[in-house]
């Protein structure tokens, strides 16, 4: 290989990034290969391209960077010292891909991959735990990456490829996501233990009109469910206070901070009464959505048919 001084510097100090990795990606591992025999036809064999092919892209490397990367010693090629530094870095970044690789690789595995899967606050104390323990009977190796979290976070999540599937409510309609409804689940409206509606058993919620609402905060489906019933009851909630997850909110009515619109509690709670709405129909329908047009993992798929396949069963008791 002739080296001449460089006439043209293809790449400047301030070039765009993106530029300069499409332009000297595809020659890093040619350059690591000369680099670590010393010989181009030895490397050339070694990696199975043509020498011609390995030589020019060798020379096209060092016209990109503006610097000699080799000189010649007879049939052998020695690294410059630009070379040498050159070679740690490039040693490094092939390393890491290969460890990326390895990892997309694995987390695709169908017996071992990985799940990356979002649910709601009040999913997290059974419904969840309960899936994930029937799921794995058939798939003990499947590894899940959790996250719990409001719906309209999840469904950003699912946007920015962060997620491969969540369970949410409402369930959304939108057109760049997949949304299938599982569930439905009854809300009561909760109130103190001393409450003078607490003797009652069933309840129009346009009965509980006057009364002071602790809620989740704007945002949380839950919420956007409670603004519609009350509205559809002829009133809008009075909020004293709005909080982040459906537990709170129970505590906060015991302690007499007003009244709630929550599911059911995994454990019954002292200091509340929960009544059934009997007007209007109060009801959140729990469902599971992923991004449109994702191509799926074998684990998520797998995972995303058990699930379908708990339509109407999805919620334990």
């Amino acid at each position: 290989m002739v080296h001449q001084q460089r006439s043209r510097t293809r790449l400047s100090p301030s070039g765009d990034t993106e530029d300069i990795v499409a332009l000297l990606a595809p020659r890093l591992a040619h350059f690591a290969g000369v680099a670590r025999t010393e010989h181009v036809t030895r490397a050339a064999q070694e990696m199975n391209v043509p020498q011609s092919t390995l030589s020019r892209a060798l020379v096209r490397l060092e016209q990109d960077l503006g610097v000699d990367l080799f000189v010649r010693r007879g049939r052998t090629l020695a690294l410059t010292p630009a070379g040498r530094t050159f070679l740690g870095s490039v040693e490094r970044a092939l390393a890491e891909i290969e460890r990326a690789a390895d990892e997309v690789r694995a987390d695709a595995d169908a017996a071992t991959g990985k799940v990356a899967f979002g649910f709601l606050h009040t999913m997290g104390a059974e419904t969840v735990p309960g899936l994930l323990h029937a799921f794995r009977a058939d798939h003990p190796g499947v590894r899940f990456s959790l996250v719990q979290n409001y719906g309209e976070a999840m469904l950003e999540r699912l946007r920015a490829g962060e997620l491969d599937l969540c369970l949410t409510s409402p369930v959304p309609d939108a057109p760049d996501l997949v949304a299938r409804r599982l569930d439905e689940q009854k809300l009561r409206l909760v109130v103190p233990a001393d409450h003078a509606l607490a003797g009652r058993r069933r309840i129009r919620l346009a009965e509980a009109a006057e009364e002071s609402f602790v809620t989740l905060e704007p945002g949380y489906g839950l919420r956007r469910i409670t603004d519609d019933l009350c509205k559809e009851a002829g009133f809008r909630p009075r909020v004293a206070f709005e909080g982040e997850e459906a537990e709170t909110l129970r505590g906060l009515v015991a302690a007499g901070l007003g009244v709630a619109l929550l599911p059911p509690p995994t454990v019954a709670r002292p200091g509340v009464v929960e009544l059934t709405v009997t007007a209007p129909r109060a009801a959140r329908e729990i469902g599971v959505a992923w991004l449109a047009g994702s191509a799926d993992t074998p684990p998520v798929a797998a995972f995303k048919k058990f699930l379908l396949s708990r339509r109407g069963n999805l919620l334990p008791g």
